[in-house]
Formats: structure tokens, C-alpha cells, sequence
């Protein structure tokens, strides 16, 4: 009997511990500590939230964290400040870096290109940066995207381009590769997306694939995939896919490499 109750109390035990673990959030914390705090006990919750939302986005890159719908609200502000930041500048520049490098271990150079090698770039925040819109309306993906609105600043051409972009496009450009653009854009923004990117300084692609009426209905990776399989049946070898989301990579066939670059503002399956 003795040996029944201990077994007992150490299985209770060990439940309200997987409860408590599970519950955890940095919000508790904060509604823990309420007007008690001292200064040392604000300046330890701001470094623990601020790595808390760190590892969140972090792991957004990683792809361990998927189909969110929104930020967290408590980390909004801290993917702003990354958004909007140097170090985004510098792991922009550290992504085309590897790209050129990876340059070296393909077999295609301006002069023995036979026409059939391919560069897949997506375009909003890869070419085309959306961090203005989202800096005036305030979300940084602490609301879901609002689609007219989005799409009513997409037909105002005032998107600027991604830092260090247009040197590793007009990179590639210049190697004899054939850019293929494809984008999860509208095919009724077309005017306005050729007319943003020929402003920003990118010209000479071969393909610029958007949305039409039968691709509404498939989600983002279906479409991207399919798009790829049309260029592989062309007989293009697609070197590398250049995206902030990984939906620009999924499904099948996949390219020789792919490069994500940093966002963590929204997900887009």
C-alpha cells in the first residue's frame, strides 16, 4: 500500500511538471513580476524577452516554426527592429555572398553557356523590399496581411530594392545565366511589378511568371513547384531558387541549390 501512494504522489508529481513546462511563456513572466519589479528585475525580463524573441525568429529561419498566422505580439517590436537594422543588411550581403560563391562550382560561364541555365528569383522582400509598407501601417506581422491594402501599395511602384540584390542579379545576368522571375503576385499587377522593378534597376529577365486566375486556388508551393517543373521540361537546368520564404523551394524538382534570405514578418505556404 505504501509503495501504491508513493507511486502515486510521484506520478502527480511528474504531471503538474509537464503542465507547468508546457504553460510556459514569457507573457506569464511579465504578468508575474507586475508592479513589484525593480530596476534589475525590468532590465532581466527585457534581455529574457528579447532572446525569446530571437530564438522565436531564429527558428522561423529554420523552418522550425511554420504556418503562423501572425508575430507574437510581444515580439512584434523586435522583428521590426531586425527588419530595419544593419545586421538584416549584413545577412542579406552574407546570403549574395554565398550565391557568388556558389558560382564557382557550376560548370556555366559567359562564354560556353548554351542558353539553358536557369536563376529563379521570387520578388517581394528577395528583389522588391515591402519593409516600407509595413512601416507605415505599423503590423510588422502583428496583423494579418491585408491583401487590398497590400496590393493597392504593390500598384504604387514605391517598392525599393532589397539591399545588395540588384548587384547579385545583374551578377548572375551578366554570367549568361536567364533569370526567371516568379512570383506569387497577381497577374493584374503586372504593369505595376514590371514597372517597380525596371525603376529599382532590374531588367533583362527572360520569364516574368505571375498568378493567373487558375493558380488563385493552389497554394504558394504547389504553384512555385509547377512553375519549375514547366521550366525543367523546357530543358533549363536551374541552377538556384532565390526566396524569403520557403514555399519558394518546396515540392518537386527541386533546384541544384537554394538560398533563403531573412523574414520573419510573415509565412506564406
Amino acid at each position: 500500500m505504501d509503495r501504491s501512494i508513493f507511486l502515486s504522489l510521484a506520478l502527480t508529481s511528474l504531471l503538474i511538471g509537464v503542465v507547468s513546462a508546457r504553460d510556459w511563456n514569457i507573457l506569464n513572466q511579465l504578468k508575474g513580476l507586475g508592479s513589484s519589479q525593480t530596476g534589475e528585475d525590468s532590465t532581466k525580463l527585457a534581455t529574457n524577452l528579447k532572446r525569446y524573441c530571437e530564438s522565436w525568429r531564429i527558428n522561423v529561419e529554420v523552418h522550425n516554426i511554420r504556418n503562423y498566422d501572425v508575430v507574437p505580439q510581444e515580439c512584434v517590436a523586435h522583428v521590426e527592429e531586425y527588419m530595419t537594422s544593419s545586421q538584416y543588411k549584413d545577412d542579406v550581403k552574407r546570403a549574395v555572398d554565398e550565391v557568388i560563391l556558389h558560382f564557382g562550382s557550376m560548370c556555366c560561364s559567359k562564354t560556353k553557356c548554351d542558353g539553358m541555365d536557369a536563376w529563379i528569383f521570387d520578388i517581394d522582400d528577395t528583389l522588391l523590399s515591402t519593409i516600407p509598407y509595413h512601416k507605415k501601417n505599423g503590423f510588422f506581422g502583428g496583423e494579418k496581411l491585408n491583401t487590398t491594402k497590400f496590393e493597392d501599395w504593390i500598384k504604387k511602384k514605391k517598392a525599393p530594392a532589397v539591399p545588395h540584390m540588384k548587384t547579385l542579379y545583374h551578377e548572375i545576368r551578366e554570367r549568361g545565366i536567364k533569370i526567371f522571375l516568379i512570383s506569387s503576385r497577381k497577374e493584374y499587377l503586372r504593369s505595376a511589378t514590371v514597372d517597380n522593378l525596371i525603376k529599382e534597376g532590374y531588367y533583362g529577365w527572360s520569364n516574368l511568371l505571375l498568378r493567373g486566375l487558375e493558380d488563385e486556388q493552389k497554394d504558394v508551393k504547389q504553384y512555385k513547384a509547377e512553375k519549375r517543373t514547366w521550366l525543367i521540361n523546357l530543358g533549363y537546368r536551374v541552377w538556384g531558387v532565390m526566396g524569403d520564404q520557403w514555399s519558394s523551394f518546396a515540392g518537386c524538382p527541386g533546384p541544384k541549390r537554394t538560398f533563403k534570405l531573412p523574414n520573419s514578418i510573415y509565412y506564406v505556404a
